[in-house]
């Protein structure tokens, strides 16, 4: 079955070579009809993901009719702009399984990836792919398992087969939400753990904030109907590991940067600080303690400091783990 990638950032455009490596049509469409054009001829996306050769067989446009003329779509637009997108383009999307590729909370909504499509898109079948993995290494072709999430296990089987490349290895669950929620939440703690590490409180501060924020991510999951084993596999805690640990990560880095009170690039898309604003406010209204989660969120709307927020969470009440 022919596939199309919405969204030609770096995860889009390394699913698309990923897919199309072993002679698979693929289409990756671009919302820039100049970047589009580049890509075609130049056979890379020197934009977002350079060094990268495109098979033979994927082909790069800027017309979504053209695009949308697959079985299968994969939505790899950004946390923040999916609700928008999908809103533009809902008569398109209709009756197509259709395959969330971001991670995170919507601002607005306080909605996941697979929740936004299915309140804007009814007809269609959402699914989410997702886990812990890099645009670099799914592009040259490294061993990556992921997570694919759809509620309706016979379209997800369908699409776990469809999705796997010899480098990408997909597990499916039918649990949504608890796909949704890990992807979205290790981001937060991601922040947490690269703000410690830049403000020089080591790696085993960092530690005990990867564990002390598992455990907040499974509160809410669990609170919100997800299932403690999705967040203790690869969309939750696999997805955390990679995400606490690497300088590849975007949030890991735009904490490291929070942490040593230097600035960072704004064009780079940050999922987890929007994130943590949305996840604070549910944690709020559900009165569910999530100690991590508020005291970046207080970060990024500059109501305490990186300096104080430590002190916060280092002086909390002793208590049974």
């Amino acid at each position: 079955m022919s596939i199309s990638i919405l969204g030609a950032g770096a995860f889009g455009t390394a699913l698309a070579i990923s897919l199309a490596r072993n002679g698979q049509p693929v289409t990756l469409w671009a919302r820039d009809a100049n970047h589009a054009k580049a890509m075609q001829t130049d056979r890379e996306n020197s934009k977002r993901l350079s060094g990268h050769r495109f098979p033979d067989s994927l082909t790069v446009t800027a017309d979504i009719q053209t695009a949308r003329q697959a079985k299968t779509l994969l939505l790899a637009t950004p946390m923040q702009q999916l609700a928008r997108f999908a809103a533009e383009h809902a008569d398109l999307l209709a009756n197509h399984p259709l395959v969330a590729c971001c991670k995170g909370v919507d601002l607005q909504t306080g909605l996941g990836p697979v929740a936004t499509l299915a309140k804007i898109c009814p007809t269609a079948t959402p699914a989410i792919l997702t886990g812990p993995s890099f645009a670099n290494d799914i592009a040259k072709g490294l061993p990556t398992a992921l997570t694919l999430a759809c509620a309706d296990d016979k379209i997800g089987a369908t699409l776990q087969t469809q999705l796997s490349t010899d480098n990408l290895r997909l597990y499916r669950t039918t649990d949504t939400t608890g796909a949704e929620l890990g992807g979205a939440l290790k981001n937060v703690v991601a922040i947490v753990c690269g703000a410690a590490m830049g403000a020089g409180l080591g790696e085993s501060a960092r530690a005990a904030v990867m564990t002390r924020g598992y455990a907040e991510m499974q509160r809410l999951a669990q609170d919100l109907g997800a299932k403690a084993q999705t967040l203790s596999g690869l969309s939750g805690f696999g997805d955390l590991t990679l995400t606490c640990t690497s300088e590849q990560s975007r949030n890991y880095c735009y904490g490291l940067a929070l942490g040593q009170g230097k600035q960072f690039d704004p064009n780079i898309t940050v999922e987890g600080a929007k994130t943590a604003l949305a996840v604070s406010n549910i944690a709020k209204t559900r009165k569910i303690d999530m100690p991590i989660t508020e005291v970046i969120a207080a970060v990024l709307t500059e109501k305490t400091t990186i300096k104080k927020a430590m002190e916060a969470l280092l002086s909390r009440p002793l208590k049974k783990e």
